[in-house]
């Protein structure tokens, strides 16, 4: 583990700067805190999704295939296409 050079103007402990330290961890609670609300909000939405009748699975596959390059989403379909020829479907 690498020690960080403490400014001469931060209070250090054990060589630490813990108001530095202190900051970073507070950043990272409150961002944890902000991506469990989404997470909550997100399946809020999925929810209501499923309410109005739409199938929660294949939204969730559109969601995944949209993030993707159109490149690889047409390599994909591709495969697929040869995979269900393959076996007669």
């Amino acid at each position: 583990m690498a020690l960080s050079v403490v400014p001469a103007d931060q209070p250090e402990t054990g060589g630490i700067a813990a108001d530095r330290l202190r900051s970073i961890v507070d950043r990272i609670e409150r961002l944890e805190e902000e991506r469990k609300a989404l997470g909550s909000d997100i399946k809020d939405i999925y929810a209501e999704a499923k309410s109005a009748g739409f199938d929660v699975k294949v939204l969730r596959q559109l969601i995944r295939i949209r993030k993707q390059e159109p490149a690889e989403v047409e390599e994909q379909e591709t495969m697929l296409d040869v995979y269900r020829r393959a076996l007669g479907m």
